[in-house]
């Protein structure tokens, strides 16, 4: 296989494969879409549905300007189990700063394994792979009249073929307000810049050209309910892009027992196409006080509607 045949075949499945939709969609084929899969498994069983959520693990991933209502410094580990050779994992740190703000960093990182390259000629030439990581730093401050603004600082990389690589920068903006004690929304303008940079020197000599994918830009607008007698939370999105796209999420989280809470939601519900790619999912999670810090387990099954099995997500934090 020629080195430009090889780079075209990793680079559509670089893209492709963490599609969660036809290319029609406009958002699912474009840059980066492993990094709008969520982030821990009680977001992503939520429906991704957490701008407007302020209670619980914060991660700074949805709003940066929730962070201010952080109660406790947390970490949490994600590892993802998903089909075709891909890879997803987080790892996350928030905490307050008293008395307004709150800080969170992050990493997120996928690929694509066990890619099979073969020559013009059919024969094998080795495995080949992908990876597209993300690193973020977030801060959000609350102002006196009650509500805040956060932004999110990223730092994007990718890796294609080779000498292919792309390192770039990102950010998000955010704002957070509570309406009343039981409802609180939540606005997001998130990947303003965000783009992978690609360079093809280094492979075509002076046949070489550079090229910009960009990420598409979403404004998201969420809401937050919270049931009353603390049965819980009900939590909607509603997402656009610049890629004149329109989607909904949908989430609840109801608590059995402190140390016990389900979570259900659904997400990418289209409101322009139909059969864009629903994806359903539903989880739990236990919690145990031991003084001072409390260990999280929590676990997420994800209905991938294009993919031959869903998602599995395992989440493990603490708080203290």
């Amino acid at each position: 296989m020629t080195l430009r045949a090889c780079s075209i075949f990793v680079f559509a499945v670089a893209v492709g494969t963490f599609s969660p939709s036809p290319l029609h969609a406009q958002i699912g084929g474009l840059a980066g879409s492993p990094m709008r899969l969520g982030f821990g498994a009680r977001g992503i069983a939520m429906g991704n549905a957490m701008t407007a959520v302020d209670a619980g693990d914060i991660s700074g991933y949805y709003n940066p300007a929730i962070l201010p209502f952080i109660t406790e410094r947390n970490v949490s580990a994600s590892v993802g189990i998903l089909s075709l050779d891909r890879s997803f994992n987080t790892l996350g740190f928030s905490t307050a700063l008293p008395p307004r703000a709150g800080l969170a960093a992050g990493i997120i990182t996928s690929g694509v394994s066990n890619i099979d390259g073969r020559d013009n000629d059919g024969r094998q030439t080795g495995s080949l792979a992908v990876a597209q990581d993300e690193a973020y730093l977030s801060f959000g401050i609350r102002f006196p009249a009650g509500f805040s603004v956060g932004v999110s600082a990223k730092l994007l990389y990718a890796h294609l073929y080779t000498d292919m690589t792309s390192t770039t920068a990102g950010f998000d903006l955010g704002a957070f307000m509570p309406i009343t004690e039981m409802i609180h929304v939540g606005f997001t303008i998130r990947d303003i810049g965000s783009k992978y940079k690609w360079d093809s020197t280094p492979l075509y000599q002076e046949q070489g050209m550079t090229s910009e994918d960009h990420f598409p830009q979403l404004y998201t607008l969420g809401v937050e309910v919270l049931v009353p007698d603390s049965l819980g939370i009900v939590s909607a999105d509603i997402q656009a892009s610049n890629q004149k796209t329109l989607l909904l999420s949908l989430g609840a989280e109801y608590p059995i027992i402190p140390e016990l809470a389900v979570r259900a939601g659904i997400d990418r519900i289209d409101l322009k196409y139909s059969g864009m790619g629903v994806r359903p999912a539903f989880g739990f999670m236990v919690r145990k006080n031991l003084g001072s810090w409390t260990p999280v387990v929590q676990y997420t099954y994800v209905v991938e509607p294009f993919a031959p099995s869903g998602i599995h997500m395992i989440s493990v934090s603490a708080g203290f």
